[in-house]
């Protein structure tokens, strides 16, 4: 009660200093505090206090300061409920849910459709669980591999294009300036730029720099990422070296001058060091282990 009482006086203004400082001490003094500047915002119709107070004092002279401020503190208290369950909704409906691996990691989880969804290393996706029913929008940064429950429509964004899937089974990735989309069952549709290609099953797409640049159908059944493997198909080695630094949570230092040398092939994603001896082995470099974590490619005459 007591309690009750400081809060009301304090919304009131009545409060003493040492009173005023006392309350600054309790524990929800910051949510009565954010609560009071939100409900300051709030604008009430006006009305005649005085011919109310003058009514008042007809009826019960000894009862116009209790009154008063019983008016007040009713007011007040409406606009923080008011406040609060703004404030509650507001941020439950734009509350996103967002689930992150790191690198040298993968994480798999379920929607609330029961889409069943797999993360390759350092990629992040958004999306809003309240609504979801009717707003199944997502947002990839990296790379996930989806299987999408029957019947269930919903888009996946990147900065760089948009998946729409119904009852399928795909993957995406955006990295840099390229983007790939697999379709290993079902159909979708992906939206690039101006372009616009529908993928069925064992189809596969790749844009570049603006440029689509692969089109074709592809023996894989599933994502190789999932098998500790990482397939590369005409890939930059900026592209490659990225990849691997992410799958193995290492950094790789390269001096190597551009190249318009592509590959295309597949290294594990388990084995770091049959990994780095394909990738040399291609370009025609050496590598050298500086630490666990370290690693540098250079020309075979500068090792």
């Amino acid at each position: 009660m007591e309690e009750k009482y400081m809060l009301a006086k304090w919304i009131n203004n009545e409060l003493t200093t040492e009173e005023i400082n006392d309350f600054k001490k309790s524990q929800d003094y910051s949510i009565y505090k954010n609560i009071k500047e939100y409900s300051a915002q709030l604008k009430t119709k006006e009305f005649d206090e005085d011919d109310l107070l003058n009514k008042i004092k007809l009826r019960k002279n000894d009862s116009t300061k209790v009154i008063q401020i019983a008016q007040n503190w009713f007011f007040r208290i409406v606009a923080l409920i008011l406040i609060s369950l703004g404030v509650y909704m507001f941020y439950q409906e734009n509350n996103s849910v967002v689930e992150f691996v790191e690198k040298g990691h993968k994480s798999t989880f379920v929607l609330p459709d029961n889409s069943k969804i797999t993360l390759n290393s350092d990629s992040e996706l958004k999306y809003k669980e309240k609504n979801w029913e009717n707003n199944r929008t997502l947002h990839l940064t990296g790379e996930a591999y989806f299987k999408v429950a029957k019947g269930k429509k919903f888009e996946v964004n990147t900065n760089l294009g948009k998946v729409t899937v119904l009852g399928t089974k795909f993957n995406v990735k955006a990295r840099n300036n390229r983007f790939d989309v697999i379709c290993f069952e079902g159909k979708v549709k992906v939206d690039y730029n101006d372009k616009t290609i529908i993928l069925k099953q064992s189809d596969k797409v790749s844009f570049e720099n603006n440029d689509l640049i692969i089109q074709k159908k592809t023996a894989e059944t599933m994502p190789s990422w999932l098998n500790n493997e990482i397939v590369f198909d005409q890939e930059q080695l900026k592209n490659i070296l990225e990849e691997i630094e992410r799958q193995y949570n290492i950094s790789i230092k390269c001096d190597l001058e551009s190249t318009n040398q592509l590959f295309t092939g597949e290294i594990p994603n388990n084995n770091i060091e049959v990994a780095l001896q394909i990738i040399a082995t291609t370009f025609q470099l050496q590598t050298k282990k500086v630490s666990n974590f370290q690693y540098e490619l250079k020309k075979m005459d500068e090792i």
